[in-house]
């Protein structure tokens, strides 16, 4: 890679921080005056989730919007630039491609605005047992936009394979649909679950989307970088207000796009398999939830005392804080482990 590409990522990446820095005190005043504010529940359903969160109760929530704004914002602004003013050094910036960026940038449009009518249902008390849109039907919408992005890649990118580290191409055929739509919504899932603990989403996603940029990076495709930089230049201006005690929630707004960015990245750069990996924390999240119902189902007993896992460590007696920060460090060496090997992988 050359010292421009190097230059595109980081500057656009840091302008992305500067830039969420900058917008983050409008956005709190644009979700203060719609009352966009967190409703915990207390139907009786999650005894142990409801008594320790009720604090949280009132929290401003739907902060995850300045991923959207700041990618967009980015993305379009310089094409726009560019085409307006011809402005021909813009030309080295842009990172909006067919073959790398068009389809996270669709699914992250669509799937957020879907997350983005969740959160605002759930804020109105709107929905099923006032809690926003029903399960089923949310599942339904991402099962769609997965679909749709599946198909894309099949039909127009023409992927049809997934990597194996170490042993090389396994072609998939048309399984591969099915395979992309399972990585795409089992992510989006997974994000979502861990957003529970002021900063924990956010510090926990951020080692993942940037080691999944890097790998990117690494196979030559800048734009797919690029764009997974900004927006984790966008997450750490977020983080600056969402670390303990937090001024405002990311939402499922944001958890999706942050979701729905990482399995994309993940299957664009073709190392979907190392996600357990890279990801292990979310995975850990995502995979105790199953467990419990699991447990539930078969022996009619909990196996955790509350689900995702980091309630379970909350309702044992774990301070808030300390789960934050050693979730965030699992992150980081799962994160790195998973980079060692991709680049093994490459070597060997």
């Amino acid at each position: 890679m050359s010292l421009l590409h190097i230059v595109k990522v980081f500057s656009l990446s840091t302008l992305a921080f500067v830039m969420g820095i900058f917008l983050m005190p409008f956005l709190l005043k644009f979700l203060e005056k719609i009352n966009a504010l967190k409703t915990i529940r207390s139907d009786g359903s999650t005894p142990n989730f409801s008594k320790i969160h009720k604090v949280k109760s009132g929290t401003l929530t739907m902060g995850g919007l300045l991923f959207i704004i700041i990618e967009l914002i980015i993305i379009f602004g310089i094409r726009i630039l560019h085409l307006v003013f011809n402005i021909d050094a813009l030309i080295v910036l842009d990172f909006l491609s067919r073959a790398e960026t068009y389809l996270p940038l669709g699914a992250l449009i669509f799937g957020s605005f879907v997350a983005l009518i969740d959160d605002y249902m759930n804020c109105k008390k709107i929905g099923p047992k006032s809690g926003g849109m029903e399960m089923k039907l949310k599942l339904f919408i991402y099962t769609i936009i997965s679909a749709v992005s599946a198909f894309w890649f099949y039909f127009k990118l023409e992927f049809s394979s997934i990597h194996v580290p170490f042993f090389g191409e396994f072609e998939m055929g048309l399984l591969y649909i099915p395979f992309f739509m399972i990585v795409i919504i089992a992510t989006l899932f997974s994000v979502n679950e861990t957003d529970g603990l002021d900063g924990l989403a956010g510090g926990a996603v951020f080692p993942i989307l940037s080691v999944y940029s890097l790998i990117a990076f690494m196979q030559g495709k800048v734009d797919l970088a690029t764009f997974g930089m900004v927006m984790v230049g966008a997450l750490l201006a977020f983080l600056w207000v969402n670390i303990p005690p937090a001024k405002v929630f990311m939402g499922d707004v944001g958890a999706v796009s942050l979701g729905i960015v990482i399995g994309i990245m993940a299957m664009l750069t073709n190392y979907s398999l190392l996600l357990p990996i890279i990801a292990f924390p979310i995975v850990m999240e995502s995979l105790s939830v199953l467990i419990q119902l699991f447990y539930k189902k078969v022996f009619k007993k909990k196996k955790f005392e509350s689900t995702p896992i980091h309630h379970h460590f909350q309702a044992k007696g774990v301070k808030e804080h300390t789960i934050v920060m050693k979730f965030w460090l699992i992150s980081f060496i799962s994160a790195i482990s998973g980079f060692v090997i991709f680049i093994l992988d490459r070597v060997y």
